[in-house]
């Protein structure tokens, strides 16, 4: 197996609720290394960028409003399989969905607060890495 980097951000209902420390001890916990860190507010237009392939349907505006409620953790986790590694201990995108112990169905509120963002592919995650992070702030 490769070793490969993914994406996550913590969102807004979750910085909000002081969960950052918890669910980082997930994400280690399940074998993901955090090689890059911060904490921002993202403004409007970093939002609107990022999710662009979401502006022409109708949750768009309410997503937008929601990551720029409160500030966010942008991540870079490294391990084997990141990205599937990832997406299994975040859980389903519905947290009504989303297995027992998994990030979603511990901490979100629904499925719009959700708690945390993963990249969807290894090349969903090379872009939204290169998006937030400079190659010198990856401790690799």
């Amino acid at each position: 197996m490769a070793v490969e980097y993914t994406f996550s951000i913590i969102k807004p209902d979750a910085t909000k609720r002081n969960l950052i420390g918890k669910i980082n001890s997930y994400l280690e916990s399940a074998g993901l290394e955090i090689v890059a860190q911060k904490m921002v507010k993202l403004t409007k237009e970093q939002a609107e960028e990022f999710y662009v392939e979401h502006k022409a349907r109708s949750f768009f505006s309410g997503l937008i409003e929601y990551m720029i409620s409160a500030p966010v953790v942008l991540q870079v986790l490294k391990a084997e399989n990141a990205v599937a590694k990832n997406r299994e201990i975040m859980g389903a995108t519905n947290p009504a969905d989303a297995a027992a112990g998994t990030i979603r169905k511990d901490f979100a509120i629904d499925i719009e607060a959700n708690s945390i963002h993963g990249s969807d592919s290894v090349d969903s995650a090379k872009r939204e890495i290169a998006f937030f992070f400079k190659k010198e702030e990856i401790l690799k």
